[in-house]
């Protein structure tokens, strides 16, 4: 995977390394790299030891990016361009990948699916009252910032009134 000009050169850390070799450990980045192949990205190598995966093919997830391990994936063309859209987007995604070590791995992803789940009862929105985003950045993510309203128990509790 050569590095490519599209995005800077920043010094590598021995945390960043440290975060590199727990998540491929934790087997976070073999998935990763796993749904980069079923996407058909290009690989190539990222600042802070991630790996980036661009132009990602498969329709879900809907996002600019979303990061699985170490591994960046940006879906439809190059990260370059995310960020010019959305600057902050690659810091987004590399706190995303140290939320991935910090919950060794893989069970990162059913504890997003529970705060994401959380998020849309309270606010109605998967991103915005979910710990996961609002630790990586909200306005970083392209996400705003809803207030709690309960409104998605509100659309649930008015599909059960209507089928009573």
């Amino acid at each position: 995977m050569p590095s490519t000009a599209s995005t800077p050169a920043a010094k590598v850390t021995p945390a960043h390394w440290v975060r590199a070799v727990g998540n491929a450990v934790n087997l976070s980045t073999v998935l990763g790299l796993a749904v980069a192949a079923a996407g058909r990205s290009s690989l190539r190598r990222g600042p802070q030891a991630l790996v980036v995966a661009e132009d990602y093919r498969l329709p879900l997830p809907r996002a600019g990016a979303f990061t699985v391990g170490n591994v960046v994936l940006v879906p439809h063309g190059p990260l370059s361009a995310v960020e010019l859209r959305q600057p902050g987007t690659l810091a987004h995604e590399a706190a995303h990948s140290w939320q991935y070590f910090w919950c060794l791995g893989l069970p990162f992803l059913p504890l997003y699916a529970v705060a994401s789940g959380w998020s849309w009862l309270r606010r109605g929105d998967p991103a915005s009252g979910n710990w996961f985003e609002r630790n990586a950045g909200l306005a970083r993510g392209g996400y705003a910032e809803r207030p709690v309203t309960n409104a998605g128990l509100r659309r649930i509790a008015r599909a059960l009134h209507r089928a009573a």
